[in-house]
Order: structure tokens, then sequence, then C-alpha cells
């Protein structure tokens, strides 16, 4: 028959439940990993295909996320998607986790190896991509000095044939690949506009718009030999649609706040579209880009390992991208 009131060590207050089953959560580093690629995608299917999962399975795994902090992590309506606050204070602990998982990996499968590496890569690529694989390697090969710089493709290869850089990665076209460069990672690009009505959106009603006022169309472009710049202009050369340079600037970056003041309509890898940036579906079809490594016939194991080292990142977000 039971007691009552009941005994109070049998007795647990719905705080001291609460703090349970705090205790007995673990944090995914597979959630982590979701929710830092949606912080920096900003798509949530995008995201599903660089981690091979369903939209609505990065969906459960933001929400598990939120469960297990009791905080809302991401805000998202209609066209974007954003960090809140605690979502903010949450992304550098989970780069951090992330960084010391994946070298941890790394060290295990590894031998220990020392030296100096140069390495430069575009500053769009390097950023949008790179900062965890880079904290991975560096982790992972503590005895390695990396000296890591950023530059236009066209900088870095004149750098590297000057012996400035141990190794680099370039954008190519996919056509047109520079001696000794190989491929590691395509990019899907696309026509973007502000998100705001700045602009108009469809093409033949921006051809229209922009033909009644007799001006080109205004484009946001980088500088010369960039192979975005040469899809953009081949394209419109293609539909036949008169064009000109509103806005120059080797940082995507600058062009991003370009395009999102309403300056004018660029081309932009789809994995780097951020707030208040649209992509145009209808405009002039474009060409791929390729990232590729270039290295020197003979290098360093260093330098040799952190090529390896990035190729093999970036193969398996291309298996994901498959798997999805």
């Amino acid at each position: 028959m039971a007691r009552w009131p009941p005994s109070p060590e049998l007795t647990l207050t719905a705080r001291s439940q609460r703090r349970m089953r705090e205790a007995m959560y673990d944090v995914d580093t597979a959630f982590l990993r979701t929710f830092v690629t949606l912080a920096d995608t900003r798509s949530f299917s995008r995201t599903g295909i660089l981690v091979g999962r369903s939209q609505s399975a990065v969906s459960g795994q933001i929400k598990k996320l939120e469960e297990i902090f009791d905080r809302q992590l991401i805000e998202r309506d209609t066209r974007n998607v954003r960090l809140t606050q605690d979502g903010e204070k949450l992304l550098g602990y989970a780069r951090d986790m992330i960084a010391s998982a994946d070298a941890m990996l790394a060290r295990f499968r590894s031998q220990e190896i020392a030296g100096e590496v140069r390495f430069g890569s575009p500053e769009d690529f390097t950023t949008a991509h790179l900062p965890d694989v880079l904290a991975a390697f560096m982790n992972a090969h503590p005895q390695v000095m990396l000296h890591v710089s950023c530059a236009l493709t066209r900088t870095l290869i004149d750098e590297f044939e000057a012996g400035l850089h141990d190794l680099v990665l370039i954008k190519q076209s996919t056509e047109r690949v520079h001696p000794g460069a190989r491929a590691i990672w395509r990019e899907e690009l696309v026509w973007v506009g502000p998100s705001s009505d700045a602009l108009p959106k469809a093409f033949e009603e921006a051809r229209a718009v922009f033909d009644k006022r007799a001006r080109p169309l205004p484009l946001v472009l980088s500088p010369s030999a960039c192979v975005y710049r040469e899809r953009a202009l081949a394209a419109l050369d293609r539909a036949k649609a008169p064009w000109t340079s509103a806005f120059t600037s080797p940082s995507h970056a600058g062009c991003a706040a370009a395009v999102r003041a309403g300056l004018g309509y660029a081309v932009m890898p789809r994995g780097l579209i951020q707030d208040g940036i649209d992509v145009l579906g209808d405009w002039p079809p474009l060409e791929a880009a390729d990232m590729c490594l270039l290295e020197p016939s003979r290098q360093s194991p260093a330098a040799q390992a952190l090529a390896h080292f990035i190729e093999a990142r970036m193969a398996e977000r291309k298996d994901a991208a498959k798997a999805f």
C-alpha cells in the first residue's frame, strides 16, 4: 500500500527531473556539423546537399539541438534563414567541437609530419569552405607551420610560378584548366540580385526596364581574368544583352554588399548566397567553374599532407551531395 505523503527521498521535483534529462544528453557532432553548415549557407536545401540529408532531416536535427539547449537557434521566413543571438553564441563552440573531432580522426589516421607550408586560396572559397578544414589540419599536425594568404586566381598563379607558394587553390573554367592543376570541387554558378525591389528580378523585365532608360544591364563584377566574370559576360553576350560594369571589387564581401545595395546583378557560387541576396532563376544559363589544386611536381611531406587533407574533405562533401 502506497504511503502518503511520499517519502522525501523518493520525490523528484520538476527541476530535478529536468536536470537529470539534461545530464543524459550528448551533443552529436553530426548535428553540430549540420548547424554550422546551415549557419554558413543560410539555406536548408543547400545544407541538405552538403551534409547528405533531406531538408526535413536538417530541420529535425536543428530542432533536436534546440531541444537539447532549450534555446531557439534559427529564425527563418520565406526568404531568409538567420541565427538568433543564442545561435551566434553556439556557433563558435560548434566550430571548435567539429574541428577537434576532425583533428582527432586525422591525428590517429596519419603519421606525424613537420615543416612549413605556404598556401594560397581565393578569399571567398577560403572563407566559405576552409576554416574548419585548415583548423582540423593544424590540430592533427601541430608540428606544421601553415601560412595562408588570399588573392585572386591570376595573382595566385603568378606567385606560385614565382615560388612564393607551396600549394594554391585556383578557380578555373571547366574546359580550360591550368597545366598541372587538378579539379577537386565544382562550383555551381547562379545569377543573383538584391532581395529588395531595387532591381527587377526577371531577365526580360530587367532588359525592358534598362532598355527604356537607354542603359545597359548594371553588373557587379570581379576584376578581369576571374572565371565568374568570364561566365557572366559570356552568358549575356550569347543572349545579346548589353551590359556595363557598375561595381568592381576583388573581394566577394565587397561584391555581395554591392548586390545587396542594388547596384547591379552578379554571378556567384550557389553555396555563397547570403541574406539580402536572391538567386535569379530565369537569367541566361551559366557554365560551372572548377576549384583546382595547383602543386609542384616535387613537394614537401607537409605540403603533400595538406593537399591530401583538403582534397579528402572536399571529396566527402561531394559524396554527401551525391547521396542527397
